[in-house]
């Protein structure tokens, strides 16, 4: 039996299925700041759909701390262990001052708030089922897998929130994941190597972190993007239409989809995920009434294929 979790407890229904917590953002110090990665970006993702009138903080879910209980579900004991050690989420976080952090500073500081976004990202699993559609604004953890962290990843959100669907909603017994973050997922591509119920799309550049060879052997289908695609051109080109592509690929199927916000090395990286968010709800995409009213069971291969061929185009334009 599954142990009792309170990260699936029932959402308020007049809230939007939206998760966020103001826990999320990391900042000690001025640490963070030591990273590429913005650490703060999640709270100006908020403020930004607050400013375009889409949200208040009471139409979102509150997203809650994953507990070391519901992380076992994935991670080892040992592994859930090592990160007791500052120099191991130094590593992890590719921030070397934290090495040098009494343990429970990192605890509270840098690890309380990846485990409330990893929270969320369960959380959403369940609302994305219930409602049809659930944004994380958070998590994608991807280089994380069930024994291993890095790159800024502590905890395996991806293959946590896939493995309590699969253990505690009834009817789900495949997931899809479509990974366009410019680096490759190799976490929960290690996690999902053997598991035939978990089909995974990765676009990423082949060139940069991770290159994990024995990772790539669980992606069905490989969108590997040459040395010249510039994050700016990128960002240009493709972020708010590329989520347009897969909102509209699964909606139409009447497919539960579930976005978690991932990397973003980019000042500019919050103003462009709160533009996809309201580009998706002004094509009614995404609705606070909006609920799934079962799944077409198509072929997930067919959805993939044709997915992949408007990302390539969208790419090349």
């Amino acid at each position: 039996m599954p142990h009792r979790s309170d990260l699936y407890e029932d959402a308020p229904s007049a809230c939007w299925p939206i998760i966020y917590s103001p826990e999320y953002n990391i900042t000690f110090m001025g640490l963070e700041k030591l990273h590429p990665f913005d650490a703060g970006k999640w709270g100006k993702v908020i403020n930004f759909l607050k400013e375009e009138k889409l949200i208040a903080d009471d139409l979102i879910v509150q997203a809650r701390e994953a507990t070391d209980e519901d992380l076992l579900v994935v991670h080892t004991r040992r592994y859930l262990n090592k990160l007791k050690w500052s120099f191991v989420v130094a590593t992890i976080t590719e921030i070397p001052p934290v090495a040098f952090l009494p343990n429970f500073v990192v605890q509270r500081k840098v690890l309380k708030p990846l485990r409330t976004q990893t929270g969320g990202t369960i959380m959403a699993g369940k609302l994305a089922v219930d409602r049809g559609w659930a944004i994380n604004v958070g998590g994608g953890f991807h280089h994380c897998s069930s024994d291993k962290g890095g790159g800024f990843c502590a905890y395996a959100d991806i293959t946590l929130a896939i493995k309590f669907l699969f253990e505690r909603v009834q009817g789900v017994s495949k997931a899809t994941i479509i990974d366009l973050d410019a680096h490759q997922g190799n976490g929960h591509e290690r996690d999902f190597m053997d598991d035939h119920r978990v089909y995974i799309m990765d676009a990423y550049n082949r060139y940069i972190y991770p290159g994990d060879g024995f990772a790539k052997r669980a992606i069905k289908r490989k969108v590997e993007l040459e040395w010249g695609t510039e994050d700016a051109e990128y960002l240009q080109k493709g972020i708010v239409k590329r989520d347009e592509v897969v909102f509209k690929a699964a909606r139409s199927r009447r497919i539960p989809i579930l976005m978690v916000t991932s990397g973003g090395y980019q000042k500019r990286t919050a103003r462009i995920i709160a533009d996809s968010i309201l580009n998706l709800h002004n094509l009614g995409l995404i609705d606070k009434e909006l609920v799934t009213s079962g799944a077409e069971n198509p072929k997930v291969e067919q959805m993939i294929r044709e997915t992949a061929k408007d990302l390539t185009n969208l790419s090349l334009q």
